[in-house]
This record gives C-alpha cells, structure tokens and sequence, in this order.
C-alpha cells in the first residue's frame, strides 16, 4: 500500500469515529455524559449511572444479595454496593430496568444486539473490535489490557458484574443490550482485560451490568 492510501485509509478512520462536543447529554441525575461519532452511529462515552428513569421515577436500589438474585422486576445498584468508589464505572443495572425502555436520556437508548453488531462491525470484527473500544493504559483496566487502543473513543470500562456477589471490576466489562433472548435471558457483550476482542453472550435476567447508551 502506498503512503498516500495509508493517508487516506487513517483520514477516513479519524474522521468516522471523533468525540462530539456540540451536544451535552443530562439524564434524569443530572448526570452529564459526552458522546462520539463512530461510523453512522453515535455512542455515549461514559457508562450510565442514572438513578432514575427519563420519566422522573425512581429505579429501585437494591443492596441485599438474595433480594437482587431473587428479583423479577427493575433494579440498579453500585458495584459492592458503594457508589462513591465505583460511580466512575457507571451503575449495574438488571436486564428488568432495560426492558422498561426508559433508561437512557430522551433521544437515546440502550442498543439492540443489531446495533451492537453494526459497531463491532465497523471496527472490524469480533475478533479486534474489543481492543478499539477499550480505555487504553491502566487506570481503570488491570494489566495486561491486550490490545488497547481505544481508537474508536468509545472508552469501555470494567465494570465488572453483579450475580449473588460481585466479581470481576478492573478486568471485565459487562454490557447488556436490548434484545431478549428468551423469557429469562437476554443478550449482551463482555470486553477482558486478557483480550483485544469482544464476546456476544446471554445472560441471566437478573444479572447486574453496565450500560452504554446509543443515540435514536
């Protein structure tokens, strides 16, 4: 490939995937988050960590590990249940709180699976899409965070996940989409610290993960 396709090649990449600063986004908090332009899509760069839903209500908190394991309906909590160490990381929320379609700020929502795929996609697959997605470095990512370029600006962080307790923050995020699997699970995306690539998997209802939102 000669200099000015590899010019080319860089200009069209850089100018598909660049960080908005025209728009500032507030959930319901108050909270503010940014956003950056990959591909046709535009994403949140921070993960969710409202309290409640776009229409004022409240998403209920729920510390006590049976209660959340045993829950059938929507609810949230901080990682240990300590919101301020791990507020950074954004909330966990179970796959109930997704399903009531009003998590994410008027004008955005939780991606569909599809539109999980269409970003993966642009970035070039499963195989490597993961390490363009991550945070680089090692401030929020245990080493060896393989892969870590974080050209797209999407900025994933670990989050870590929430079962009977929790597990995994520095080296794993845990993303929910919005598509169901079936009527106990649904699906959704996991980014390792050991791996330049993200997975597609299904998870249990009732499971806590992060949340990224997705401009309509």
């Amino acid at each position: 490939m000669s200099f000015l396709a590899i010019i080319s090649v860089f200009l069209i990449l850089t100018s598909s995937c660049r960080k908005n600063d025209d728009e500032t986004i507030k959930d319901t908090d108050g909270n503010v988050y940014h956003s950056v332009k990959i591909g046709t899509q535009e994403w949140m760069i921070e993960n969710l960590k409202t309290t409640k839903y776009n229409d004022g209500t409240s998403i209920p908190l729920v510390t006590d590990s049976l209660e959340w394991m045993n829950l059938i309906t929507p609810g949230y909590c901080w990682y240990n249940n300590d919101s301020p160490a791990y507020s950074t990381y954004g909330a966990l929320y179970n796959w109930y709180a997704v399903n009531t379609g009003k998590l994410a700020p008027k004008g955005w929502h939780v991606p569909t699976d599809a539109e999980w795929t269409i970003l993966t996609d642009f970035l070039g697959g499963l195989y490597v899409a993961g390490g363009k997605m991550k945070e680089n470095g090692y401030g929020h990512w245990e080493i060896p965070n393989n892969g870590a370029t974080n050209e797209s600006g999407f900025t994933a962080l670990p989050g870590g996940f929430r079962n009977t307790d929790f597990g995994q923050i520095n080296t794993f995020g845990w993303y929910w989409t919005a598509t169901d699997h079936n009527a106990y699970n649904a699906w959704g995306r996991i980014l390792r610290s050991t791996s330049k690539g993200i997975v597609c998997d299904i998870g249990q209802n009732h499971m806590g993960r992060s949340i990224r939102c997705v401009k309509d």
